[in-house]
C-alpha cells in the first residue's frame, strides 16, 4: 500500500501535468482568503454586448465600456463557510452568489466548490454535481477552484468502488470527473485551453487529518 505523502505528490504531479494549479492550505479560511485574493488579481469577465460598434449616446458608451463587477460563485457552501466568504468578497468588491448561476452564464470569474474526493493516480477531482448550480460553477466560470482534504485524496478510482456505488443509489446522480483545465485540440490540432470549460482549475489541498 502506498504511502499517504505517496499518495499526495502524486496527485500534484498527475494534476499539474494536466496545467491545473496545485496549492497547500492549512484551513478553510486560509482556502477561502486563496479565492478572493486570485479574483481580486484577475480582470473581471466581460460580457460582448451587441450594439457596441455602432454610434451611441455618451450614456450608452459608458455602458458598453464599463467593467463588469467581479463575481464569485460558490454553491453547495454551508451557511458558516458563505459567511466567511461572504465577509472576504465584500470588502474586496466581489459579488458573491450561491444560486441561479444561469443567469450569470457569461460573468462568473471563479467557480468554488468544495470536492468529494481525488484520485491520485491521474490527478482527477471528483464532485457530486446533481445539483445544478454546482455544475455551472464548474463549467462556466473562467476559474474553477476545487478545495480538496488531503483524507479525501485515493490512490485509484478502483479505491473509490464503495463510495461511488453508494452515490449511484440515489435518482437523479450526477457525479463529475474533472482533470485539469478544459482543452481541446478540435482545430487544426492546435492545444486549446478554456475552450470548452474554465480557462483554469485550481487545486487546494486542505490539511484535515
Amino acid at each position: 500500500m502506498q504511502n499517504t505523502v505517496d499518495i499526495y505528490e502524486l496527485f500534484r504531479q498527475k494534476a499539474e501535468l494536466v496545467s491545473a494549479f496545485v496549492t497547500e492550505v492549512k484551513t478553510e479560511q486560509e482556502a477561502l482568503e486563496y479565492c478572493v485574493a486570485l479574483c481580486t488579481k484577475k480582470q473581471a469577465c466581460q460580457l460582448l454586448i451587441a450594439g457596441c460598434e455602432q454610434p451611441l449616446s455618451p450614456q450608452a458608451e459608458d455602458f458598453c465600456n464599463a467593467k463588469q463587477q467581479k463575481i464569485i460563485a460558490a454553491p453547495g457552501l454551508d451557511e458558516s463557510r458563505c459567511a466567511e466568504l461572504k465577509e472576504l468578497c465584500g470588502s474586496n468588491g466581489i459579488k458573491l452568489i450561491h444560486d441561479g448561476l444561469r443567469n450569470h452564464l457569461a460573468g462568473i470569474d471563479i467557480g468554488v466548490t468544495f470536492i468529494d474526493y481525488g484520485i491520485a493516480e491521474t490527478g482527477t477531482l471528483v464532485l457530486e454535481s446533481s445539483n445544478e448550480d454546482v455544475r455551472l460553477a464548474t463549467m462556466i466560470s473562467e476559474v474553477h477552484i476545487g478545495i480538496l482534504p488531503k483524507s479525501k485524496i485515493r490512490a485509484s478510482a478502483f479505491d473509490l468502488e464503495n463510495e461511488l456505488k453508494s452515490a449511484m443509489q440515489s435518482f437523479p446522480n450526477y457525479t463529475a470527473f474533472i482533470t485539469g483545465a478544459s482543452r481541446t485540440a478540435d482545430i487544426e490540432r492546435v492545444l486549446a485551453l478554456g475552450v470548452h470549460g474554465p480557462l483554469e482549475l485550481h487545486i487546494l489541498l486542505l490539511e484535515d487529518g
